[in-house]
């Protein structure tokens, strides 16, 4: 099995691009893509969201700074806001129905860009690696790697993969937006992830997950 095709196990074939005429006329066309998470939909609003880098949001609580993830969590059944480069991946709550939450998704994302408010304001808190600076050649091959053969792969379905340490052979990863909760995710890990990079970086043993 291939490394894109072990990223992808559950991906959806179903793309909706739904029209939102803003008040004062005119339409943003938004387009929604499936994910391998069966509670998450990626949205395209056909513009930057970040632009450079990714925020995650896991709740209400942690989305402060960023005005787009705020009104979503404004909705009620909206469980986690992740934003990438181009795209908004919501998660929705267990009892929470696509077909009624998809159009007031859609709805907050279009009054956000139309009222051209930021994305997110300030920098997020930044998180320490676990790495020994005598594995720092290591790392960055690590990251390399997960840069150039499994992030773009991910972000395609929703996600992101953040590498968060290195240590006894052993390789920390956080996953985020429609990788976070993934039934696909383990499989993911094993059995793409890490048979890449133990084929690659011959010191790497195992892959974890971990949740921050």
């Amino acid at each position: 099995m291939g490394l894109r095709r072990s990223l992808v196990l559950l991906k959806c074939a179903v793309n909706r691009t739904s029209p939102v005429r803003f008040p004062q006329g005119g339409i943003m066309f938004i387009e929604t893509e499936g994910t391998p998470n069966p509670a998450t939909l990626k949205f395209l609003p056909g513009r930057d969201v970040m632009g450079a880098g990714t925020a995650d949001f896991a709740g209400p609580d942690l989305a402060a700074r960023s005005p787009l993830a705020t009104a979503l969590f404004a909705l009620p059944g909206v469980a986690r806001v992740f934003l990438g480069g181009d795209f908004v991946t919501v998660t929705k709550s267990d009892l929470a129905d696509w077909q009624a939450l998809r159009p007031q998704v859609l709805g907050a994302i279009m009054e956000h860009f139309v009222a051209g408010r930021p994305v997110v304001e300030g920098a997020g808190d930044d998180i320490a690696e676990d790495v020994q600076p005598e594995d720092q050649e290591i790392v960055e091959q690590i990251k390399e790697l997960l840069d150039t053969r499994v992030r773009p792969a991910v972000a395609g379905d929703g996600g992101d993969i953040v590498f968060r340490g290195y240590r006894d052979g052993v390789v920390r990863l956080h996953m985020q937006g429609a990788c976070s909760g993934c039934p696909s995710s383990s499989a993911t890990l094993k059995h793409g992830i890490e048979n890449m990079l133990r084929h690659y970086v011959p010191e790497v043993t195992s892959v974890e997950q971990v949740e921050a």
